[in-house]
């Protein structure tokens, strides 16, 4: 008879546990990331009073055995702040929380006062890689606690020389041998100072060098120069004139010219190459013009966005768009083995094994979602049902103990 007592004590000691689990999970019904845990119940040994076919066996009761998480994908909410990320499939996001590395879902995120990107609930900041200062990113070295992404906006600038610069317009079929043209185009050198270069068109000819390509009909040299200073011609090594069909189209448009700026201060030399592809010779008036370069002053980061592999590309006043850094993602073998740290953040245990860490999108990580946070994945109908359940288990136990307890009253009662 006492062996049902204990037995029914130790019910209402796991239904109470029981309890604590569904009570912290409504209670987190509404928190960012938030993971609900479930109750898995475990009978304890019986004793075998004796054996056989059917033996008789009392069972001493059950215990908690386990609450693991439910990992199942949350709702992704709007916010409209590119800094808030949410993952769409596995992983966690990765922070320096006091030294030590942390995991979480919660992808509420901001730039704090010295441009550091760090977890809006707690301030940890947010682990990634970092780019070069050509905006190249690895993702080879290791994560580590020191490995801050920093998002300096209005205080970085950035340039970028003229690699490649883009001609379009006509050249006159009727020139004379002794015409020229000239046209002028802004480029740009490594620190983003400006550079007038002047692109001469000249002496046309019908008169064909021996290498000259099949089908040409007649041909126009060019030389570049920025002031008094040559820059490069066609007669230069690698260069070619600008040779026409009969239909005026350009017959060597992938011989492409190059020129160089030369070095100056601390300005290295700046190379870059002229495309004629735009340009035609048609009986009409000469006229030419830079249609597209791709070199840029210098430009202050004015915003930035986070790409679905968690890359951030910063946007710059004179248009150019660089990656600054990429956000990490770590993936462990047994997710359920994570320990709760508080903070929405969860550290590594025995139970999880080391955690992997890589890049979104690629080896079985999710992606990163800018402009959401991943809700609660608490349902709150199953968690009523799992609390009209815990209560009708914790009221019988208690039952069992009022019955045993007059039955034992009653067999005292029989003494007496």
């Amino acid at each position: 008879m006492l062996q049902a007592m204990l037995a029914s004590m130790s019910s209402i000691k796991a239904q109470q546990q029981a309890m604590d689990v569904i009570g912290n999970n409504l209670a987190n019904v509404n928190t960012t990331g938030f993971k609900s845990s479930s109750t898995d119940f475990e009978d304890m040994l019986s004793q075998v009073v004796t054996e056989g076919v059917a033996p008789l066996q009392l069972g001493q009761g059950v215990i908690v055995a386990a609450t693991p998480y439910n990992l199942t994908q949350g709702t992704l909410s709007a916010t409209g702040q590119p800094s808030d990320l949410a993952l769409q499939g596995n992983g966690y996001f990765v922070v320096n929380n006091g030294g030590s590395l942390a995991y979480t879902r919660d992808g509420g995120m901001s730039v704090n006062s010295s441009g550091v990107l760090v977890q809006t609930a707690t301030g940890d900041p947010v682990l990634g890689y970092s780019a070069d200062a050509n905006g190249n990113i690895s993702s080879a070295g290791a994560v580590g606690v020191a490995s801050t992404i920093t998002i300096p906006v209005g205080t970085l600038d950035a340039a970028q020389a003229t690699s490649s610069v883009s001609l379009g317009g006509n050249l006159n079929s009727a020139a004379l041998a002794t015409t020229s043209v000239s046209m002028g185009a802004n480029v740009f050198d490594s620190l983003g100072g400006a550079h007038s270069v002047t692109l001469k068109f000249s002496s046309p000819s019908t008169t064909l060098p021996a290498n000259a390509p099949a089908g040409a009909t007649s041909m126009w040299s060019w030389s570049a120069s920025e002031g008094a200073t040559a820059l490069g011609s066609s007669a230069g090594a690698g260069n070619q004139p600008l040779y026409f069909n009969s239909s005026g189209a350009l017959l060597n448009p992938a011989a492409l010219g190059n020129i160089t700026i030369p070095a100056s201060g601390t300005v290295g030399a700046t190379s870059m190459s002229l495309n004629f592809a735009g340009i035609t010779q048609n009986a009409a008036t000469s006229n030419v013009a830079m249609t597209s370069q791709n070199g840029a002053p210098p430009g202050q980061l004015q915003s930035f966005t986070v790409g679905s592999d968690g890359t951030i590309s910063g946007v710059f006043s004179n248009g150019l768009t660089k990656s600054l850094a990429q956000v990490a993602v770590a993936n462990f073998t047994n997710d359920g083995g994570l320990t709760n740290i508080g903070g929405n953040l969860l550290a590594a245990s025995v139970g999880s094994g080391a955690s992997t860490i890589g890049v979104a999108g690629t080896n079985g990580l999710g992606t990163v979602q800018s402009g959401f946070l991943e809700q609660s994945n608490v349902d709150i109908g199953t968690e009523f049902t799992n609390l009209i359940v815990t209560q009708r288990g914790y009221e019988a136990n208690t039952k069992v103990v009022t019955a045993v307890n007059q039955m034992l009253q009653d067999i005292v009662n029989i003494i007496q």
